[in-house]
């Protein structure tokens, strides 16, 4: 697989676990109470509070395992922006210096 398809299912799968964690994490805020209200196995949309919390868990797991293949795939682009960002405030100090 080339360098651009694996980068775009990087992001396809991390966005996609976004909003995974972004909607399981609304829906327990908003909608199952803490506790245990009624009962232990209390079941909301089908699951119980225990597996909300699990996929909610597991997402934010591979989120993070993703973000760091994600920067490992960009690290070169990253390397050079920071050299490019810093060289630059450089030359700007020593064109200000000169100019004085």
């Amino acid at each position: 697989m080339n360098r651009a398809k694996t980068n775009y299912l990087v992001d396809l799968f991390l966005t996609a676990l976004f909003f995974v964690v972004a909607g399981t994490g609304l829906f327990m805020y908003f909608f199952i109470p803490s506790g245990v209200p009624g009962g232990r196995y209390v079941v909301y949309m089908g699951l119980t509070k225990a597996t909300w919390l699990w996929i909610h868990s597991k997402a934010g797991i591979l989120i993070m395992i993703l973000i760091v293949v994600h920067l490992v795939l960009h690290q070169q682009w990253i390397v050079r922006t920071t050299k490019s960002f810093f060289r630059k405030g450089e030359k700007d100090a020593v064109v200000k210096k000169s100019g004085d």
